[in-house]
């Protein structure tokens, strides 16, 4: 350090510099996930639920959840500055960050993700692949579980004797790509969705047959990213 105060100010805007780009090499790339189009249910939860700018249907929409979280701020910041993309979430944890942008036109959305991928030094391959932590099905849910579910839920409601669809993924951010492929397969009711924190959690329900069928699809979507093992 003696020999940086030396060398007078510019050295020391050296110094700064590495020390930044040191703290970007750090980040993880925990989810990186693009929807091509949101699904009307997955967009009117948004609305409902995020700070940001409300997405609409059709749009398309990329997640990237990073580590440590507070880092998730410069990636916004180089997101919003280098595209058109609007953001509808940005949640700031201590071990986690999360992003949604959205956009009418998936090239501005892509060019965002280009953008972020470029400015953290990393590749979409460096991405955690998606694990399925739990991945469970009631079918003819009780009346009793059902007024338990909906009274702390924020999208639509489970009926008695329906069936209910509950998945847990690891990282957090791919449980909105289970939800949107689910809504795409089968004509389901889309109950919550929870896509920051250690785990996402997805809960949806419908008929028998449709349940089944939103599972399958989500399943295979998620088996479907490729990228690094969770540790």
């Amino acid at each position: 350090m003696y020999d940086l105060v030396k060398g007078g100010s510019c050295c020391l805007d050296l110094y700064y510099v590495m020390c930044y780009e040191l703290s970007l090499m750090d980040v993880k790339l925990r989810t990186y996930t693009f929807l091509d189009a949101l699904q009307p249910q997955l967009a009117t939860f948004m609305g409902k639920t995020v700070r940001g700018f409300l997405p609409i249907p059709g749009q398309a929409s990329l997640f990237v959840e990073i580590a440590p979280g507070i880092a998730i701020n410069q990636v916004t910041d180089r997101a919003l500055k280098a595209t058109k993309v609007q953001p509808a979430l940005q949640i700031v944890e201590r071990a986690y960050g999360l992003l949604e942008v959205h956009h009418d036109d998936q090239g501005e959305v892509l060019s965002a993700g280009e953008q972020i991928l470029q400015f953290i030094d990393k590749k979409d391959v460096d991405r955690l692949a998606p694990r399925v932590v739990t991945s469970q099905i009631i079918h003819g849910i009780s009346a009793y579980q059902t007024q338990i579910i909906n009274r702390t839920s924020s999208g639509m409601m489970v009926l008695p004797q329906e069936s209910l669809l509950f998945i847990e993924t690891e990282p957090a951010g791919y449980v909105v790509l289970a939800a949107n492929e689910a809504e795409k397969a089968a004509p389901i009711s889309l109950i919550q969705v929870t896509p920051y924190g250690a785990f996402g959690r997805l809960y949806l329900s419908g008929s028998e047959a449709a349940v089944d069928a939103a599972a399958k699809a989500a399943i295979a979507a998620l088996e479907s990213v490729s990228g690094q093992s969770v540790k």
